[in-house]
């Protein structure tokens, strides 16, 4: 299993305090590495949990909705660690609302965390990764990476973004070292589907939609992140792999 180990590398994850961040995080270091963990959340129980498996927890506080955030964050990081290794661009937002009524405000707000402050990370912390000649970029996409999805058109719009920049990445710095890939989740039950899997009759339909007959948890992508953050994917490049419970075979 060496070529899962993940020991000795630096992690910078972000939105890292709750859900699938915090999940991803803990896998991380569970498979060896130590974690940075950037958002405007609190990462006290993060940080708890990754320091119990013996890993380094390093908070920097960010907020990607602001100009200028994200380049200062990849600063902060390696000023802190001297190096990163892995990064996870996981930090996001939603607006929904009817398209006809969708605001230029909310349509820049997600366009600016969603894919802005994405690229911003994958810019600054590739330039990193190919100093070095090695690195693993981990985007997380969503099932609207490739369907329209209700009311959140700014959302799909970033995220059939990320999707595309992932490929584009790795075509360019895949033969130096630095794979590029991304995690398109399912339905995922965390915070932010609180409101939908408290609606019974919308829950039900989402659920009877899901192959495997359930949502997923932010323990779900322990694996996936680890293989795409490992040795074990040098061959895997620009590829969006979906967690999905089966969703997009339906």
């Amino acid at each position: 299993m060496q070529g899962f180990s993940l020991e000795g590398k630096v992690a910078l994850v972000t939105g890292a305090s709750r859900g699938l961040g915090q999940g991803m995080a803990v896998g991380l270091a569970e498979a060896g590495a130590d974690v940075i963990g950037a958002g405007v959340s609190n990462m006290s129980e993060t940080k708890q949990k990754v320091e119990a498996l013996g890993r380094k927890f390093y908070e920097i506080k960010a907020d990607l909705s602001q100009s200028g955030a994200a380049k200062q964050l990849v600063a902060d990081a390696k000023e802190q660690t001297g190096k990163i290794d892995i990064l996870v661009n996981n930090a996001g937002i939603i607006r929904r609302a009817e398209a006809a009524d969708f605001t230029d405000e909310d349509w820049a707000a997600v366009l600016n965390v969603n894919i802005n402050s994405v690229f911003t990370l994958c810019r600054e912390v590739g330039n990193h990764m190919l100093e070095n000649g090695s690195g693993r970029i981990i985007n997380i996409a969503s099932m609207l990476s490739f369907q329209g999805g209700l009311r959140v058109p700014a959302y799909t719009a970033s995220k059939h973004a990320v999707a595309g920049l992932t490929k584009s990445l790795a075509n360019e710095w895949s033969s130096k070292g630095v794979n590029v890939n991304a995690i398109a989740p399912g339905y995922m039950a965390t915070d932010n589907t609180a409101a939908l899997r408290a609606d019974e009759a919308r829950n039900s339909y989402i659920t009877s939609r899901i192959p495997k007959g359930e949502w997923g948890t932010p323990e779900d992508l322990k694996g996936p992140v680890v293989f795409l953050a490992s040795d074990a994917s040098s061959y895997v490049n620009g590829h969006i792999l979906c967690v999905d419970g089966g969703w997009m075979g339906s």
